[in-house]
């Protein structure tokens, strides 16, 4: 190696500079590629929250719907209301027989 430069070298040099172009064509193509592959996924994804969220209000308001049920239809508040009934059935005929009586008069 005198420090000439001889075809080979240059044949070599080129060679390696087609190699890094054709190398960064593919890297950018792919890197096009990944970067649309991404954009769907995160569409994808956040199609996915969106149908979560929806699906957790649904939830907590079925939940909440339940828990009134449940507090009306509790066994004391049954028996309270079932009481109240009859005393009010109750209240009704003494009415109705009062009612009767002052009528007869």
């Amino acid at each position: 190696m005198d420090g000439s430069v001889d075809i080979k070298l240059l044949a070599t040099i080129g060679g390696i500079v087609v190699s890094m172009a054709g190398a960064a064509a593919v890297a950018k193509s792919q890197i096009a590629r990944l970067t649309e592959m991404l954009k769907d996924v995160e569409k994808r994804l956040r199609e996915s929250d969106n149908r979560v969220d929806k699906i957790d209000n649904s939830i907590a308001t079925n939940e909440q719907r339940l828990n009134v049920i449940a507090k009306m239809m509790a066994p004391d508040v049954m028996d309270k209301t079932s009481r109240l009934s009859e005393r009010h059935t109750v209240k009704l005929e003494y009415i109705e027989i009062a009612i009767k009586e002052l009528k007869a008069k």
